[in-house]
């Protein structure tokens, strides 16, 4: 016999209800289908189950397939880690499809896409030069892209022009691989958005603060007048960027809806192996709130880029 004076309440009067007149959000239409050896690769998309992310990344596509279709702006933002994960190749080949119309990096993204055009190859050990102080040194990669900033500033060009530019002329061997190389030649917009002294190209001699504000600077201008284009349908991408793109991005969405132009009805996207505040806030959160839809994605981007790819080409 208990000694509390309290005693466990009575369940036997809880109403209950036929569990076939529930509305349930999960049903056996929705789960993922066994595939033959054989199949297609739409057919793998298709297998997936409707349910959670493979049910919105379906959705997402559907929409970038919208936005081409209704001629709207699908920008695609981009930090370093993406071009090192080697999907730069699957981002050229939807700009050529007609379904990436702007690109926007950080100078992390810039530099390796920089070097894997000059030299196909890029980042280094960080841990087996940073002792010595010999990281971010190579010789080329400084001097060429702040020559690159500096003659791009004389010629009231962006960062992102005037590296695509010094490319076009120079035509490095691994040229076809690269982002910057291929949305010059196609006259497809890049931005760089660079914070001072976060870049291996502050630390060379070559470098020149009054070039790398200026470019940078009228690259955030050029930004906003591509995020105007957003408006009635148009997508951007976040892909990995944590701090600095989404910052951009979010005072992009400010400046032109404070100068008085429409900016309503878009879809916004984060990509990246772990959810960050400032993405989840000033892309999918804040400037979609009440107008658009804004979607997460977690995952590699050696996966998800690729799978987000085929979801689009499938469609």
């Amino acid at each position: 016999m208990s000694r509390y004076k309290i005693e466990p309440l009575d369940f036997s009067a809880i109403a209950t209800y036929p569990l076939a007149s529930r509305p349930s959000k999960v049903t056996t239409e929705d789960f993922a289908r066994p595939l033959a050896p054989d199949s297609t690769l739409k057919e793998f998309l298709d297998s997936l189950p409707n349910i959670l992310a493979a049910r919105e990344l379906r959705a997402l596509a559907a929409l970038i397939r919208e936005a081409k279709q209704k001629g709207r702006a699908i920008i695609v933002g981009m930090g370093g880690h993406v071009i090192k994960t080697g999907v730069g190749p699957l981002l050229i080949d939807l700009m050529k499809r007609g379904y990436a119309t702007a690109f926007v990096m950080n100078g992390s993204a810039m530099i390796h896409d920089f070097e894997i055009a000059l030299a196909g190859a890029t980042s280094e050990d960080v841990d087996a030069t940073l002792g010595s102080g010999s990281f971010g040194m190579a010789e080329e990669t400084g001097r060429i892209i702040n020559e690159a900033i500096k003659a791009g500033a004389r010629d009231h060009l962006g960062m992102g022009e005037s590296l695509g530019r010094e490319l076009h002329l120079m035509q490095p061997a691994h040229a076809g691989e690269s982002l910057l190389h291929a949305a010059y030649e196609a006259s497809v917009p890049v931005t760089v958005h660079v914070a001072v002294g976060t870049d291996i190209v502050h630390i060379h001699p070559s470098a020149d603060g009054a070039s790398t504000g200026q470019t940078t600077y009228d690259d955030f201008r050029l930004l906003c007048s591509i995020v105007r284009t957003l408006d009635g349908g148009g997508v951007y991408l976040n892909l990995g960027s944590a701090v600095v793109l989404p910052e951009v991005f979010l005072k992009t969405v400010t400046v032109v809806r404070n100068l008085g132009y429409r900016l309503e009805d878009f879809t916004t996207a984060n990509f990246d192996f772990i959810q960050h505040y400032r993405p989840m806030t000033n892309v999918v959160r804040r400037p979609v709130a009440g107008s658009g839809r804004g979607f997460s994605f977690t995952g590699h981007h050696e996966f998800m880029v690729p799978l987000l790819a085929a979801a689009i080409l499938s469609g």
